[in-house]
């Protein structure tokens, strides 16, 4: 189980690091193509206004539609990878003096609170894809289902609700038995 889930979690992050590539390059062609459409204007009568304005160069239509699916994707397609190896942001000031054991079951605690936070999210997340699977509701530009982006993102988060609870499940082990399951943070 945990080669398994620790494929998922790098799997994800690697899918979610490709898709804001694409995003970024999306929005950087959307963002030249705006601006040589408006140079294109300003130019208006010369042979250089004439050319941009012909060749149709403009910005991408429903950029802003796809970036907010993909980005709502990346941050689920993160999130296995950040609990697996336990690289949430912390603030141990407090607890940084304590002992090996003590440690080891706040961590436990926590882990178990992330992951019931986790799932209950996830399970939010697909009861609102369930309702705009019902409703029918399509974007505005691009007019593709609504229930998309959020199809991608359930699926993102349900791996990151399976490494949450392998996660809290395999640090109670480590604090009951001291030994290390789970790479350090």
């Amino acid at each position: 189980m945990h080669h398994l889930v620790k494929w998922l979690a790098r799997a994800s992050a690697v899918i979610g690091g490709l898709v804001l590539l694409v995003l970024i390059l999306l929005t950087t062609l959307s963002i030249i193509g705006r601006e040589l459409s408006k140079l294109g204007h300003s130019l208006g009568e010369g042979w250089l206004g004439q050319i941009l304005i012909a060749s149709g160069v403009d910005e991408i239509k429903g950029t802003y539609e796809l970036t907010e699916a993909g980005v709502a994707f990346a941050i689920f397609a993160f999130f296995p990878v950040c609990q697996f190896y336990g690289n949430h942001a912390t603030v141990d000031v407090f607890t940084s003096a304590l002992p090996r054991r003590p440690l080891g079951w706040l961590r436990a605690f926590w882990e178990v609170v992330l992951a019931l936070v986790i799932v209950f999210i996830s399970l939010r997340l697909y009861e609102g894809m369930q309702r705009y699977l019902g409703n029918g509701e399509t974007t505005l530009f691009l007019q593709f289902p609504v229930w998309w982006a959020y199809a991608v993102s359930v699926a993102a988060a349900a791996i990151a609700s399976l490494t949450a609870i392998y996660c809290a499940y395999a640090r109670i082990i480590e604090a009951a038995t001291g030994r290390m399951i789970l790479p350090e943070g």
